[in-house]
């Protein structure tokens, strides 16, 4: 493994505008355990076949998640800044079993199949309105105009934001999961814009709190504020971290999906073409999306003692990365791994992340995926690109900013 390829993996420019695949496809076969040294700041193992990768996601007593999920913002930090709390075991992400098991069973049911169903003609309609708004025009920017503004709008309304705060909510998307990109950042500062995109999230859901307290309604919010772990309601600040991760997660992951679904269909006209003639081909479509894009590029884990993988000694208190897409490329789980086949089975795909913290929203993703791809592929069949793809400058999230469009223009909906 050669130092430049080391580099990359932690250079965010590379994910803009280079390919991290083949770097993830030479570790997986000469070593899939891989140790990087950095100097003046610690070093983390890549773990990139899927195999070892579900080993890790099944220990979370061995790999904590308590000590962070992602390596952190790339810039030293500032002295005059206050010290941000990141939610170090108050948010479900950053929680440990058993803790993190009740508290995720304050939400839980609102995320079931079940519970969702009645909401899919909602979500259709919310669908038909942005692709009204579009149309007729014959163009526009997917990942804004269309692919963002589905999931932002689900899960505002599950966790009861009005309409008219659905774009404040998506501005501090970006600025809490963009910090690093120069597109999002106040005054240059990654540090500073997660920061203060943290700190409007806190500043608008506190209210929000307040008013549920008292007047409690059937939102995501209500449910926050009214359950009780272990006997007791959880803090404000609990509160606050947990609408913090729905409206992120909710918003950003099933947007890349959206955004890089769309675009695997347009340069594969074939597959696109099967799936409009078929529409049974859906649900193995969409798993294929989400293995084909995967949404998060990595997840952190903390070594709670020394452990042995694959013969390499993890010491505790070491950082692992799991490289979500190296492992959804893993050859000897995928056949031809960098094929993109709507109809691939089994699909074993870890875009959601596995065990104990498989993704909350995973089935609220699927609905909205399944129908706005659906709503897509009947209205603007022949949606083209019509400029270069903008890559979100991380190696969190495989992140798409801007991808224009062009289609054959048509009526809004009747």
């Amino acid at each position: 493994m050669s130092m430049a390829s080391d580099l990359s993996l932690t250079d965010l420019d590379f994910f803009v505008t280079g390919d991290p695949h083949p770097i993830w496809a030479e570790l997986r076969a000469s070593d899939p355990v891989h140790w990087t040294e950095r100097k003046g700041k610690s070093g983390f193992w890549s773990v990139t076949k899927h195999d070892d990768v579900l080993t890790v996601y099944r220990d979370p007593m061995q790999f904590s998640s308590e000590g962070g999920i992602t390596l952190g913002i790339d810039e030293p930090p500032d002295p005059n800044e206050p010290k941000r709390n990141f939610g170090m075991r108050q948010m479900m992400i950053l929680t440990d079993p058993p803790r993190h098991t009740r508290m995720r069973q304050l939400v839980n049911r609102r995320f079931t199949p079940r519970a969702l169903a009645p909401h899919e003609p909602h979500i259709r309609a919310i669908t038909t309105e942005i692709l009204d708004a579009i149309a007729q025009r014959g163009e526009c920017d997917l990942v804004v105009d269309v692919a963002a503004k589905l999931p932002t709008a689900v899960i505002c309304e599950m966790l009861g934001v009005p309409r008219e705060d659905w774009d404040l909510m998506f501005t501090f998307g970006n600025m809490s999961l963009g910090s690093e990109d120069p597109e999002y950042q106040l005054e240059g500062s990654a540090r500073k814009t997660a920061a203060q995109g943290q700190q409007n999230v806190f500043n608008y859901f506190m209210a929000m709190i307040t008013d549920r307290r008292k007047n409690p309604a059937e939102d995501l919010v209500s449910a926050l504020t009214h359950g009780e772990v272990e006997g007791d309601k959880l803090t404000d600040l609990e509160i606050l971290f947990n609408c913090f991760l729905l409206i992120l997660g909710g918003q950003e992951t099933t947007r890349n999906a959206i955004s890089g679904g769309v675009d695997a269909l347009i340069a594969n006209p074939e597959q696109r073409a099967r799936l409009i003639a078929d529409r049974a081909l859906m649900p193995t479509a969409i798993e294929e999306i989400l293995r084909w894009t995967s949404p998060i590029t990595h997840i952190m884990r903390t070594a709670m003692r020394d452990v042995e993988l694959r013969g390499r000694t993890i010491r505790k208190g070491d950082r692992v990365l799991l490289w979500n897409a190296s492992a959804n490329r893993d050859e000897e789980v995928f056949p031809e791994p960098y094929r993109f086949d709507i109809e691939r089975q089994p699909n074993n795909h870890v875009a959601f992340g596995y065990g104990e913290h498989f993704c909350l929203g995973a089935n609220l993703a699927r609905v909205e995926l399944r129908v706005m791809l659906d709503e897509l592929l009947r209205r603007l069949p022949d949606m083209t690109t019509a400029g270069p793809m903008e890559r979100l400058r991380s190696n969190l999230l495989a992140g798409i900013k801007h991808l224009p469009v062009r289609f054959t223009p048509q009526r809004a909906a009747a």
